[in-house]
Formats: C-alpha cells, structure tokens, sequence
C-alpha cells in the first residue's frame, strides 16, 4: 500500500494529475492507518490506473466498520477526488487523440456506460427530430429534452431518456417548453438540420430562447444547461449536451475557461468553437457503419468519458422500471411477519433502493447499508444514518 501512496510521485505527470494528487493526499493522510491494512498486489503504471485502483480500494477493499464516524467524511471525499480525477484524465485524452483511439476507448466503456441503450435512444431521437416539438406527443417532448416521467412505458421507450444530460430539475424551463412550444421551435428553427452551423445561427437561436425567459417569467433568467440538450439533439455533431455536475470536470479535463449557466457566449467560444481542433472530431466520416453512427452524433460522446461506476447501467431510469419488483397481493390471514422474516439483508436494501429519488450516492453505498441492516438496523436507519453524514 505505501508503494501505491507514493506511486504518482514517480510518474511524468501533468499540473491537472499534480492538483487531484495533491487533493487526494490531504484525505489519505486521515485514512493512512486504514489504507495500510489492506493488501496491494497490483501498482499501475500511469495515473489514470491510479486513481482507478485506489477508488476500487476504496469502494470495495477498505474495511469501512473500523473507520471512526469523523473518517466516513474524509472517506467520501478522498472517494469524490478520484472519480473527478477519472473524468478530468479521460477527457484530457481527448486532446490529443486520433479517431481509432477515441472509437476504441467509447468501446472499451460501452457496458459501463450503457452503449446500446443510449444508442437506441439517438435512434429514436433522429426519427423525431425534424418533427416540429409542438407536434410531438408529452412523452416525445420528454424525451427530447432529456426529463424521464411515466409516460415512457419501457415497450415504446427502451431506454432511458436523460442519458447525455438530464434536465429533470429544470422546472421553469420544462412548464415553459410545455406551455409555450411553438416559442421553443422558432428558436430551434435558427439552428439547421444539415451543413454548417455558423455563430450567427447559434447566436439567433440564444436570443430568441432568452427571449421567452424574458417575456414569459418574472425576470428568471434563461439556463445554458438546459438549452444545450435542445441544441444536441438538433445537432448531436455540433453541440455538447451539460449537466451542473460535469461542467467543472469537463472544462479541467479540456483545460479551457469554466463558464457558468448563463454565459452562451462562454459555452459557444470555449467549447464549440475550438471542437475542430481535435483530431477525432475533423477526421472524416468512416465508412463502418457502426463508426459512422458515433461520428454523426461525436458531440455527445463526451458524456462518456465522465466517470461511470459499475452500478451506473442499473440506475437507468429504464432498467429501474424494468426490473421493479411486481406488486404481489397478500391475502388478509397471510402471516406477515413470518414473510418479512424470510427476507435477506439484500433483498430489504436493494427494494429500498429500488425506489424512486433514492439518491445516488446511496446506491453507490449498498454494501455499507447492508451490512448496517445485518447488524439489526432497520433500512431506514441505515439509509438515515448514511444521510445525516453525506446528505
């Protein structure tokens, strides 16, 4: 384990690897006891494996029922630290690759990042999208703009909607685009289906999505992130689908200026403009099919480089309908304490899991709350107690 610790001290790295380094070692220090216990028999050779190892260490390795409630924090954090790191170095390769490697890399992380499933939902967004959006049923719009509901029944919608951006939580924008949809066409309008898309094109469109905030709320003002679901979806080779939560890593990783929610400007001149200049998104159109879908839609493939745990794939909001467990009916003499006595540790935290708006972080916590309840806790409590330090 010390040789691990140290391991990146002795690799060529750069100022980003040196600051996630740097931010990892002031959690390390407080779990250092802890980390020595366990035993290390792989040492990675770059630092991207590094922070690959010590996460999986983290996740999986570490004996968590020896660490003091005042380390869980720590732990937590050293743990954010090294899946920014993964998504800052992943997205720095994007720098300076070559179509053959970026192809290949998006298929070395096509299970971990639910490439089929994602597929099938641009499939089904080129078929809608010369469609105007006031035309379009609820769920069609829905799942244009990127927020999951019920009316996508897991027969007509195989695949979640919010993959390459969710926008769930942007309430105003969504009563806007519901109430006021022809608006958001006209808008979308300035931005064409085929060729170039030019600033100019991309700058009507800002106004004209400025100006339904501006006339249609109380002075709120417009979220870039939002916007750039539309604009993906109307070109998924020119424009780059955000979220709040990716936006820091992304602009670390490509090394160009953070804008914020509102700056248009900043998105379209740090982003946008400068995407001809990797090597893998100028390179022509490959004649394999299957390469060829990627590259029509290599805007959006960023989503991919972001950091993806192992149960990622799970929490799709369509593999989380499929796989609910089906309601069952108990007769009114049925013995319900003896049924619930036959339910193992497992079955009781992941039905809790199961359900909607459990928060991420607590999926990524199951073995935790399992071994919490198999110790006599109710999932509740567990579920609370992992709230009241991470929440």
């Amino acid at each position: 384990m010390r040789k691990l610790l140290t391991l990146p001290a002795k690799l060529n790295t750069c100022p980003v690897e040196d600051a996630i380094y740097q931010n990892a070692l002031t959690c390390i220090t407080d779990l250092a006891l802890n980390l020595m216990a366990v035993k290390v028999e792989h040492h990675p050779e770059d630092f991207l494996g590094w922070c690959q190892q010590l996460l999986k260490i983290c996740q999986h390795d570490l004996n968590v029922d020896l660490l003091e409630e005042k380390q869980l924090p720590v732990l937590k954090k050293l743990q954010d630290t090294l899946q920014q790191g993964i998504s800052q170095i992943q997205l720095k390769m994007l720098r300076v690759a070559p179509w053959p490697v970026f192809y290949q890399a998006i298929e070395s992380m096509s299970e971990l990042q639910s490439l089929q499933e994602r597929t099938q939902l641009l499939h089904y967004i080129a078929n809608i999208r010369e469609i105007p959006l006031a035309q379009l049923s609820q769920a069609d719009l829905q799942a244009f703009s990127g927020k999951h509901g019920a009316c996508h029944d897991i027969d007509n919608y195989p695949f979640d909607v919010e993959w390459f951006a969710s926008t769930k939580a942007a309430k105003t924008f969504h009563r806007l685009l519901t109430n006021h949809t022809e608006l958001f066409d006209q808008a979308l309008a300035h931005i064409p289906l085929q060729g170039e898309v030019e600033k100019q094109h991309y700058q009507d469109f800002v106004d004209a999505y400025q100006h339904i905030f501006a006339t249609q709320t109380d002075s709120e003002k417009a979220p870039l992130i939002a916007a750039t679901r539309l604009l993906a979806m109307r070109r998924p080779d020119v424009f780059v689908p955000l979220t709040n939560a990716n936006l820091a890593n992304l602009c670390k990783g490509l090394n160009i200026s953070k804008f914020g929610n509102q700056d248009f400007d900043g998105y379209y001149q740090e982003l946008i403009n400068v995407l001809p200049i990797y090597a893998w998104y100028r390179c022509a159109q490959p004649e394999d099919e299957q390469q060829a879908f990627i590259w029509q839609h290599r805007a959006l493939m960023f989503d991919l480089f972001f950091y993806a745990d192992e149960d990622q794939a799970r929490r799709s909001n369509y593999v989380r309908m499929r796989d609910k467990p089906k309601t069952v009916k108990i007769s009114a003499g049925a013995n319900r304490a003896s049924k619930r006595s036959k339910e193992t540790a497992e079955m009781l935290v992941d039905k809790a899991l199961a359900e909607d708006g459990v928060e991420a972080y607590l999926l990524d916590m199951r073995d935790t709350l399992i071994k919490s309840v198999s110790a006599g806790k109710s999932v509740d409590q567990a579920m609370q107690l992992m709230r009241s330090i991470f929440g």
